[in-house]
């Protein structure tokens, strides 16, 4: 239920309303604008758009736009100055950076076919809004994507309820949120299979993820016309950007590695202002896993080290993911051609994600440091 729909506002819908969040649908954007084809504006502007739904649909579609300049002609074409209307209008949509993020491709791309039907597996009411080269393979990463924003909205629900428990020393109603929490995680797991050609994603989706930060391909950055005359760098498209998990770290109160830290810290930048301002509240709340400690509870302890073991392996899930996408991938790698595009393997990615993370040592290191954050009997 959003705030402002004519329903009556709960505590728990109003808690969340101040961070832009659903009770339906978390941080995915409830309803997305589809537009309607008439984008020829002589100069891009925000002051035209009214609501956070025209600001999302524009920077969806500038930053779409960027990625398919920059990235048609592969590794070897990259260019070193963006068009100027685009760069302008593009900065300030939603407060996000001027490139395609997690919040972009996922979270305010998506619509229903039949708007009435549903938005569950196995996606055959749902479509992309905006989409790349990738063919299906491209529709199926998005969308299994989504799926998991959307299974994660009863653990985001469980968050204001379990501070709210913790400080109104409400012992039952902590545990009821715990298992929601855990249930949640679980759910997400579960769909962490994507119907997506590796060969396809390895070879034609990834570059178009790809950002102008720690990638050797564009190791100058980016000049944006009209903004400034010096280049400037942004990290690409990342799960890392989704608030879901950063989230969950901070109630649970894991503590990853310096240098991971350090890299999720920065991917905060790309999520929407409101999302950060969330992990932010519940890193200000009261410590969930200090309170679990000093109530000598078992019940407590126990529910609460089932958040920590699903959340371990969701990120065991995801690496073994990564491992068949990226690494077995890498090792068939050739051209794949979708839909008349031919893509070839991103040679100064081979080693590192869309964000620029180092990928493989930055998954097992934050599995590593959540499972570090079971209580010992």
């Amino acid at each position: 239920m959003e705030a402002g729909d004519g329903k009556e506002e709960t505590p728990l819908s109003s808690a969340l309303s101040r961070f832009q969040l659903s009770e339906d649908y978390g941080f995915l954007l409830p309803n997305p604008l589809v537009g309607d084809g008439r984008a020829t504006m002589p100069q891009l502007s925000t002051r035209h758009l009214r609501g956070r739904e025209e600001l999302y649909l524009a920077h969806l579609v500038l930053s779409f736009i960027t990625m398919g300049y920059l990235w048609q002609e592969g590794e070897e074409g990259t260019v070193k100055v963006t068009a100027g209307s685009p760069a302008r209008g593009e900065l300030a949509p939603s407060g996000s950076p001027p490139i395609l993020s997690h919040a972009d491709f996922v979270l305010a791309n998506w619509r229903r076919k039949d708007p009435s039907g549903c938005c569950c597996p196995p996606c055959r009411n749902l479509d992309p809004i905006i989409s790349l080269p990738g063919g299906e393979s491209l529709r199926g990463f998005i969308l299994v994507t989504f799926l998991v924003e959307k299974a994660a909205v009863p653990g985001i629900k469980a968050i204001p309820q379990a501070i709210h428990a913790i400080r109104q020393l409400d012992e039952e109603t902590l545990h009821q949120a715990l298992q929601g929490l855990a249930t949640a995680i679980g759910a997400m797991a579960a769909l962490r299979q994507y119907y997506v050609d590796p060969a396809v994603f390895y070879a034609v989706i990834r570059i178009f993820l790809s950002g102008w930060k720690d990638n050797p391909a564009m190791p100058d950055g980016l000049v944006y016309e009209g903004v400034s005359e010096e280049p400037m760098a942004f990290s690409g498209g990342s799960a890392a950007q989704s608030t879901v998990l950063h989230a969950f770290d901070e109630l649970l109160g894991i503590r990853h590695s310096q240098e991971s830290t350090a890299f999720l810290h920065r991917m905060r930048d790309y999520m929407p202002p409101p999302h950060r301002a969330f992990i932010e509240e519940i890193g200000r709340a009261p410590s969930l896993k200090q309170h679990v400690l000093c109530s000598g509870d078992a019940r407590l302890r126990a529910a609460f080290n089932r958040c920590i073991t699903a959340l371990a392996d969701f990120r065991s899930c995801h690496i073994a993911i990564v491992t068949k996408y990226i690494a077995v991938a890498k090792a068939k790698a050739g051209r794949a051609e979708v839909g008349g595009w031919a893509g070839r393997p991103p040679a100064a990615l081979e080693a590192k994600g869309t964000g620029g993370s180092h990928i493989f040592s930055f998954l097992k290191s934050v599995r590593d440091t959540t499972r570090d954050g079971l209580i010992s009997a």
